[in-house]
């Protein structure tokens, strides 16, 4: 075998060890990439979408682990004492989607952050309180919330400009 593709072959196990090492490091399990949002140099895939709760929703990475798809949310703080509960439910919608796109639960989802991570198990009690924020979102949505100033700027900055009932512009 000719020296240079010898050398080839050493450079690449040699990145591919790094690369994995890396990974372990960051907090990411091992298994195949297969979705990346946080690269400009790698074309982002499409998003998740369940259309029965019109959720859309793309991981930062989606690691396939075994015959598991594992949501890796990247968050750029320190950890906090305990994950936030909205990134949580965040992960959470993570693993819904993933459920509905590929008909496996995942068993958890992984929240990085700059210092530390959490595997946060994808409990069915976790899936009930996903649902329960999105019903009172949408909730939210279909009613107009009454303005609480008197501010003309205000408004004029307002989601709701153009449907409101009350605008002061």
């Amino acid at each position: 075998m000719p020296a240079h593709i010898l050398s080839l072959l050493i450079l690449g196990i040699l990145l591919i060890l790094s690369s994995r090492r890396r990974l372990k490091v960051l907090g990411i399990p091992s298994g195949r990439l297969i979705s990346l949002d946080t690269s400009r140099l790698i074309p982002v895939t499409e998003p998740l979408y369940d259309p029965d709760l019109s959720l859309t929703g793309r991981p930062d990475y989606l690691v396939q682990h075994g015959r598991s798809r594992i949501p890796v949310e990247v968050k750029s703080g320190r950890a906090p004492q305990r994950p936030h509960r909205s990134h949580v439910l965040q992960l959470a919608a993570y693993c819904h989607l993933v459920e509905t796109t590929t008909g496996k639960r995942p068993a958890h989802g992984i929240l990085k952050y700059a210092d530390s991570a959490y595997k946060i198990q994808y409990t069915h009690s976790l899936q009930k309180d996903l649902f329960q924020i999105l019903e009172t979102i949408r909730k939210a949505q279909d009613s107009s919330p009454s303005r609480s100033h008197n501010s003309p700027n205000k408004c004029r900055a307002c989601g709701y400009l153009s449907s409101c009932d009350q605008s002061l512009v």
